[in-house]
């Protein structure tokens, strides 16, 4: 489980209790996820490769460091197109790519409606945006399609995680680091994070 980071920010924390408050209207929440997305990526690029630099101030010569890595991110449809905003004030120089997964309600198995990852690439960093991690098989299939594709550095970016989700990801893909705003309880019959706080995608589109 060292692989799982569970953010301890308050700004985290406050901003997730009110993103899951079933008075929250779909504007507000949009607006939440798009600034956790960024504070979870943030935290999530804190082992970014450096290179020293040296920058001209207005008082002289500044000793510095730039990040060199070519990063991905890749927003799983449709929740996770919410994080994807708040990822770009961040990187604004990022690849965007997207994966369309659905969950088949009666077997909770993935079933994919859409690829646009490339057939090559060059990232060193891809981050997968997926706000809910429940079950894990959207997740575990993502990372399965990047690996194919040739990504050898990937990282999970999410909000909430069900102990079963952060469990199946953790042992099909441990070479994976999962960043999570938090940890609940469980998963119900119908395979909804418990608490949670619904479904995302629906809460975030208003639908």
């Amino acid at each position: 489980m060292t692989q799982v980071h569970v953010s301890s920010h308050p700004l985290v924390k406050h901003k997730l209790a009110v993103l899951r408050d079933v008075n929250t209207d779909f504007r507000a929440f949009r607006e939440l996820m798009k600034e956790l997305a960024l504070l979870l990526c943030y935290e999530a690029t804190q082992d970014l490769a450096l290179s020293p630099a040296t920058v001209r101030t207005p008082m002289g010569d500044a000793t510095c460091a730039k990040a060199v890595e070519t990063i991905g991110v890749v927003p799983v449809l449709r929740a996770g197109l919410g994080m994807v905003d708040g990822v770009l004030e961040l990187l604004p120089n990022v690849q965007v790519w997207h994966i369309g997964l659905y969950r088949n309600e009666e077997t909770l198995q993935p079933v994919l409606y859409y690829n646009r990852l490339p057939q090559a690439t060059s990232v060193s960093l891809c981050l997968i945006l997926d706000p809910m991690l429940a079950t894990g098989g959207s997740a575990v299939a993502a990372i399965e399609m990047l690996k194919q594709s040739g990504v050898q550095r990937i990282k999970y970016v999410g909000l909430i995680a069900a102990p079963e989700g952060v469990e199946r990801l953790s042992h099909a893909h441990p070479d994976v680091p999962i960043h999570l705003a938090a940890i609940d309880d469980h998963l119900n019959e119908i395979g909804y994070i418990v608490p949670g706080l619904g479904d995302a995608g629906d809460r975030q589109f208003g639908t």
